[in-house]
């Protein structure tokens, strides 16, 4: 073996895959994404929050199961390899990286329009392709420097959302920066009601709340560089719901007090929106930087996780063996490159459409994300049904209330894919996902 046609290196302490958990999830879906969702549910968007952690919990823990059993570096694209036939490992790995390299689209594009919050004049499609560049040149380092840079991006979130809820809950209850006038709780039922748009907004919500999530089986890539992954991944896994109810309802929930749920518009943050009215000096601009992080945060465990499935399914023998060579320190290089080829799709598309861009791409991404979260359930089932009796017994993580859950969850995400129909900016991605499954399988058919 060459010194460059080796392994990936298990060089993500425990510490770094609990951040990369985050920095996948809390990423444009929340800070930006938030303001379309709030209009189709007003205030019940909390609802929709809460049923869509439960299903993404219920996701993870089937994806855990099979992490912690078999900790590899290809994560379900091996699972479904290895428990539903080469086409599926084929499939699921080529659409998630598909759905990364769709989803840093939208990443780069909205930190494009966080730049022209202070600076108007430069052209989204120019802060896109600085941005590219930048977290391209970190990926290509080791993936500790990896894990390092994606710790304390995601670390700057996390403070930053929990500072924003204390902050906000200052405001509610005493006043703090309204001039010692609590704002109270009534603009979570004074305009319409709890659920103004009834029960029809929080289904209709669902859609874009299940991209928001988009991002959390990044756990399960980590686990073929982790030093420690029987411990390090049930622990990342089983925080994914208090990470739920603190990041995106609690903050949601802040928001929605603060500032009536009818005036949240879609022209940036609306954390932004909200800090900027209250009056805060400075609060506005602190956001702004946060929510910016957020985004190159999410748009770095994007790259690193479409580097990681180009490797992996070159060693599946289900892509290219040019991506199987890694570089001298161990990250693999060529995927990498390849997938920031692609990226800069998005930088022609902010100079082409950037007003559109960010609705049609989450479109497009819901679709291959629900695609993968499909494969995982579908392969635990299988996995579960390949163990004897006694091995079943020594599973480490088992999935609760196994196999009902499942199920459930599988029905749940194909009503979500049901309702985009019925969302005229989100029906571009049903026939855009048609024509990706033909191309690939006239490629898999080609190649074998």
């Amino acid at each position: 073996m060459s010194k460059d046609h080796k392994k990936l290196q298990r060089g993500l302490d425990n510490r770094h895959i609990q951040l990369i958990a985050l920095g996948g999830s809390i990423g444009v879906g929340l800070f930006y994404g938030s303001s379309a969702t709030i209009q189709m549910a007003g205030p019940s968007i909390l609802l929709s929050y809460l049923i869509g952690g439960l299903v993404i919990f219920t996701i993870m823990r089937a994806l855990g199961e099979m992490a912690v059993e078999e900790p590899v570096s290809g994560s379900f694209s091996t699972y479904a390899n290895r428990y539903l036939g080469p086409f599926a490992g084929y499939l699921t790995g080529w659409t998630y990286w598909f759905m990364w390299i769709v989803v840093g689209m939208a990443e780069i594009t909205v930190v494009g329009v966080y730049v022209n919050y202070w600076f108007p004049e430069i052209p989204q499609w120019l802060t896109a392709l600085a941005v590219l560049i930048v977290i391209t040149i970190v990926n290509l380092a080791n993936v500790k420097a990896f894990g390092e840079f994606e710790f304390w991006f995601a670390m700057i979130k996390v403070v930053a959302i929990i500072g924003m809820i204390l902050l906000g809950l200052g405001i509610i209850l005493f006043g703090i920066g309204n001039g010692g006038q609590p704002i109270g709780f009534d603009n979570l039922w004074a305009h319409g009601g709890f659920m103004p748009n009834g029960i029809e907004g929080i289904i209709m919500s669902l859609v874009l709340v299940m991209f928001s999530f988009g991002g959390v089986e990044l756990v399960g890539i980590t686990a073929g560089e982790a030093k420690n992954p029987q411990k390090s991944i049930p622990s990342a896994i089983n925080n994914v719901v208090w990470r739920i109810l603190i990041f995106y309802i609690g903050a949601l929930g802040v928001m929605m007090i603060l500032y009536p749920w009818n005036e949240v518009g879609t022209n940036g943050s609306p954390f932004v929106l909200i800090f900027d009215n209250v009056g805060i000096p400075g609060a506005a601009h602190i956001i702004n930087f946060v929510v910016i992080t957020a985004a190159l945060s999410a748009f770095n465990s994007g790259l690193f996780g479409s580097g990681r499935m180009l490797y992996n399914l070159s060693l599946q023998n289900n892509g290219p063996k040019y991506f199987e060579r890694l570089s001298k320190n161990g990250s693999p290089r060529r995927g990498i490159l390849f997938s920031s080829l692609f990226l800069l799709i998005a930088v022609v598309l902010n100079y082409i459409v950037p007003e559109k861009v960010f609705l049609y791409i989450s479109a497009v991404a819901t679709v291959a994300v629900i695609t993968s979260w499909t494969i995982i359930l579908i392969a635990q089932l299988k996995f579960r049904k390949s163990k004897t009796k006694k091995e079943i017994e020594e599973i480490k993580f088992k999935i609760p209330f196994y196999p009902l859950s499942t199920y459930l969850a599988l029905i749940f995400l194909a009503f979500v894919i049901i309702l985009m129909a019925f969302i005229p900016d989100m029906r571009i991605a049903l026939f855009v996902a048609p024509v990706w499954f033909l191309i690939l399988y006239i490629g898999y058919k080609i190649k074998n």
